[in-house]
């Protein structure tokens, strides 16, 4: 009997190891659990010891507001987020609660911060569908991520989030917690919070919204940029609805209210219209990152922007540019600041600044760099050269009128852009002196040296050509163009700008005698069209086939550049520099300078030899190609070349195009009066002097300053 009880207990004793085991992995376990759930506990009420008040929360914003100012004042556009009124949470319309509450959280109410039974609903729902379909954030939790943490998808990120929620849940009721969410949760838009949002996309605050309002907002958070209401208003009214059903399942409308939302729908805020201020602003605003180092407090930017002539600059452009084309404007006062840009004829539809960013061939008014190397060499107007053909390293300019003149003044050969003598200059000088000029005046694009380089075949902005037509207008010394003139953030100036007047890029009396030229140009050559009734200089440019386009001058201090053209370089029919960049110019400049007291150049207005027919490129010229530049029609009067000039064939008798509708055209002398030096004071103001033209002053002294009635602008520039 006592081997039998011995037996039959053998078995037990082999199997109490196991059981013991068991139990130890048991108590092991459960000890494991209180360990982790008391270092939770302890987490929690730390993070709970950290967190800021509820006031302090209300008052912490998300990201740097940036405020522009004009320069009057105005304001041109607020940039950043942007936040409504801040409501309470009774002053929140019950039906945006629901709303958020349905489509976010259903359980808001129930859980602890954490959601456990939407977590398991989360991974069934994902592991069906094989992918991420369905997240498990609480309400809770999406404001910790927003207001504590970033939106990176991993676990320690999802881990502090967790205890960042339940910690919040700890320290804060419901109400409270969804209020915060409400007025801090980003809306897509440059929206944070729902009455910033309600005002952006209905135009009304947020404590009046109606259900298919509310529902549209609500539907935001899941993805704010592709449920836009200004993006894809369909998309919207699409998730809205799927807002409506949740809210309708979690029993918080009737099915019969559902029906009514959808019935009467919702109706958005006129989108603000996107101007050319924005080629502005997204010019200037970059520049805060190498000016100011605050990244956090709203500033307030004030700028050079001068919004009456940005809106003339605006309607220039759109009212000359050829159809199919794109134009472009910057005009830049006598310190460098910026005061009108226009970077293209519409800004909601190409954001792509022509202005600063487009890089064209500037056809002739390269030039401008030309004669300034060669007038710095020692060369004066009043120089003579020989305009017949000329080959360099086996390339041939030509004229446009197909044809030479002969001996001409410098000054003749500008007004009429004639190529040969921009060549044979180049030559002499030497081409990387031309291009090393340009650099000076601030041409930051890659300037090749190749001969036709006189001729502008090296790409170049826009800005950069005006700020070197500002600098020549300067006498001499460097203008930065600048855009912003100081920044305040909390009411305290972190920066002023300061206008450096130090860097003289030519003496004086080369900048005398290049405007000199600049002035001829426009008085009697390809620039005609830019006349505006006060002293003008200015230079054209056309390039091959017609497709560029580019007027640059000067007056009163103010230096405006004018381009068009394609976007695509396709060749546009009678697009000329002398056209519609030149009329543009001169509609844009009459306003701007209107205000401006008249001021006489440090140069006289000199007749060019060729009195008789002047340059026609404003009316019928024929660009660039290959081989020459912006038109240059010669006069059929010019002096008899000397003995053995070879002369091209002879340019057949072209007439003007009659004057079209209500444009002014250029004045012309009447048939019993004579072209001459006489007749130019005359129609320009100038006071009378002797018709035998003066000797140029010798090099290194000023030009004579006109007499001082001429200084004193008492008689009107006509």
């Amino acid at each position: 009997m006592a081997r039998a009880r011995t037996s039959r207990s053998a078995p037990s004793r082999t199997r109490s190891p196991w059981r013991r085991r068991a139990g130890l992995a048991v108590k092991l376990a459960l000890g494991a659990i209180v360990l982790a759930f008391a270092a939770l506990l302890t987490a929690v009420y730390i993070a709970r010891s950290q967190l800021p008040s509820f006031e302090s929360l209300k008052s912490s914003p998300n990201g740097q507001m940036i405020r522009v100012h004009a320069a009057d004042g105005s304001v041109l556009v607020s940039l950043g987020p942007s936040y409504g009124e801040w409501l309470a949470y009774d002053r929140i319309p019950a039906v945006m609660r629901d709303a958020t509450i349905a489509v976010e959280d259903r359980r808001f109410d129930s859980h602890v911060g954490v959601d456990p039974v939407g977590i398991v609903r989360s991974l069934y729902v994902n592991y069906e569908r094989g992918r991420r379909v369905q997240g498990a954030s609480t309400i809770t939790q999406q404001l910790a991520r927003n207001i504590f943490l970033n939106n990176q998808k991993k676990f320690g990120r999802k881990f502090r989030e967790g205890i960042l929620a339940l910690a919040l849940e700890r320290k804060f009721s419901k109400e409270q917690i969804l209020e915060l969410y409400l007025n801090k949760v980003y809306y897509g838009g440059g929206a944070y919070g729902i009455d910033a949002a309600s005002r952006k996309f209905f135009g009304h605050g947020a404590d009046h919204l109606s259900l298919p309002e509310a529902a549209v907002i609500a539907g935001l958070v899941k993805a704010p940029s592709n449920y836009s209401p200004t993006a894809d208003a369909q998309a919207a009214v699409g998730r809205a609805g799927v807002v409506i059903q949740q809210m309708v399942r979690n029993g918080f409308i009737s099915v019969d209210q559902a029906r009514e939302a959808n019935d009467v729908g919702v109706r958005l805020a006129p989108a603000p219209r996107q101007n050319s201020v924005r080629y502005f602003t997204d010019w200037a605003l970059p520049q805060l990152d190498l000016l100011i180092d605050e990244t956090e407090k709203p500033l307030e930017v004030w700028t050079t922007l001068d919004p009456a002539m940005q809106r003339d600059a605006d309607a220039a452009v759109r009212a000359n540019v050829p159809k199919g084309a794109q134009g472009a404007l910057v005009s830049i006062d006598r310190d460098g600041s910026v005061r009108a840009m226009v970077g293209g004829t519409d800004y909601v539809s190409s954001i792509y600044n022509r202005a600063t960013q487009a890089q064209r061939q500037p056809g002739s008014s390269f030039k401008l760099f030309v004669y300034l190397a060669a007038l710095e060499a020692g060369r004066t107007p009043e120089d003579r050269e020989i305009d017949e053909p000329v080959t360099i390293d086996g390339w041939s300019p030509r004229n446009d009128s197909r044809r030479f003149s002969g001996s001409v003044t410098l000054r003749t050969a500008f007004a009429y852009s004639l190529n040969t003598i921009a060549a044979k200059l180049g030559q002499a000088v030497g081409f990387q002196t031309v291009a090393d000029m340009a650099r000076r005046f601030g041409i930051s694009t890659p300037v090749n040296t190749h001969p036709s380089m006189v001729l502008g075949t090296s790409d170049v902005r826009l800005i950069d050509m005006t700020r070197a037509f500002a600098s020549v207008g300067n006498k001499g010394v460097a203008i930065t163009p600048f855009g912003i003139t100081r920044v305040t953030a909390d009411g305290e100036e972190i920066y002023r700008h300061e206008v450096d007047r130090s860097q003289v890029l030519v003496a004086p009396n080369v900048a005398a005698e290049m405007t000199d030229l600049l002035q001829t140009a426009v008085n009697t050559g390809t620039g005609r069209a830019a006349q505006i009734g006060r002293p003008v200089a200015g230079k054209t440019g056309t390039t091959t086939s017609s497709k560029d386009g580019w007027f640059l001058g000067f007056s009163s201090g103010l230096t405006t550049g004018v381009w068009m053209g394609r976007d695509d370089a396709r060749p546009i029919a009678g697009l000329h520099g002398g056209t519609a960049p030149a009329r543009a110019f001169r509609e844009f400049m009459v306003k701007a300078v209107a205000k401006r007291p008249i001021e006489q150049f440090e140069t006289a207005v000199t007749l060019p030899e060729a009195q008789l027919e002047p340059d026609a490129e404003s009316y019928y010229g024929a660009p660039d190609n290959a081989t020459y530049d912006d038109a240059g029609y010669g006069p059929d009067a010019l002096p008899a070349p000397e003995q053995g000039t070879v002369f091209g064939p002879e340019r057949p008798v072209v007439q003007p195009v009659p004057p079209q509708g209500d444009e002014p055209q250029p004045q012309q002398p009447r048939p019993d009066e004579r072209l001459d030096q006489e007749w130019l004071d005359r129609v320009t103001g100038q006071p009378r002097r002797d018709a035998v033209r003066t000797p140029p002053p010798p090099r290194g002294t000023a030009p004579a300053r006109p007499p001082a009635a001429a200084q004193s602008g008492e008689r009107p520039y006509q």
